[in-house]
């Protein structure tokens, strides 16, 4: 059976679109719905929720603040049951925003608790919109079984920047670090390489389960080799690096 994929859009989300192409590429019956439209679902009859990129509410107070407050005081039991089952949440840009700001990332102690990272304004004080390379990491991710060590993705973003309350915040996450920025050569990265400024060169993280996955790179804007500008170089059967964190998605379930 194909898995079911829910795509949570509000007001500004505009990558609702290029997510559900990419959920359905890999083999899943993805649908959009919008945030008001939860209290009338059984978030249980899907096995996948995605949170696409963009502007949600326009990013006022803060990237991705008003819909992270939303699922947090409106929807926080029905997001625990579905996380209980075992099933798989990606947030992708906006939806990374919205998963730490929720405190459903990096869940270290539990979640839904106390912000503990963030993702702030790039250090360019300017919309970083490039491709990045980005060195997957050994984090137990469903998302990243049998990655390539070095992948392309594009970022597109203005407060992309991850950071930590504290050091030992950044010591309680040791192992759930999935990208991290690089250079071509799988060195680290500066500017513009590492577009924002991120502590460690995090690009994205998962929680202890691997299930859960943010990112701040757009996988679903590279499904297809010719996507890429250098198309030739990177790739591979027709397929963009990105298209394989959908697959192993759906494949979590076929298996």
């Amino acid at each position: 059976m194909k898995p079911k994929v829910m795509i949570i859009r509000a007001a500004g989300t505009n990558c609702d679109v290029e997510t559900q192409h990419a959920f359905e590429l890999a083999g899943a019956i993805a649908q959009r719905i919008y945030i008001d439209e939860i209290r009338n679902k059984n978030l249980l009859d899907y096995q996948i929720i995605a949170l696409p990129g963009g502007f949600t509410y326009g990013d006022d107070i803060a990237a991705g603040k008003i819909l992270a407050n939303e699922i947090k005081y409106r929807y926080r039991d029905q997001f625990m049951k579905f996380i209980e089952k075992e099933n798989l949440i990606i947030g992708i840009c906006n939806g990374f925003q919205v998963l730490v700001k929720c405190g459903i990332l990096p869940g270290i102690e539990a979640y839904f608790e106390e912000q503990k990272v963030s993702l702030v304004a790039n250090d360019s004080e300017r919309f970083e919109d490039r491709w990045t390379y980005l060195k997957v990491e050994g984090a137990r991710s469903v998302f990243t079984k049998g990655s390539k060590d070095i992948i392309t993705l594009p970022v597109a973003h203005a407060e992309g920047k991850f950071v930590a309350k504290n050091n030992a915040v950044l010591e309680e996450m040791k192992g759930l670090t999935v990208f991290t920025y690089v250079n071509e050569f799988g060195e680290e990265a500066q500017y513009p390489q590492n577009p924002n400024g991120s502590t460690l060169g995090i690009a994205g993280i998962a929680d202890s389960t691997g299930r859960i996955l943010g990112l701040m790179p757009h996988p679903e804007r590279h499904v297809s080799y010719i996507q890429h500008p250098d198309r030739l170089k990177h790739g591979k059967n027709g397929e963009g690096d990105g298209l394989y964190i959908f697959k192993n998605a759906v494949n979590y379930f076929k298996s």
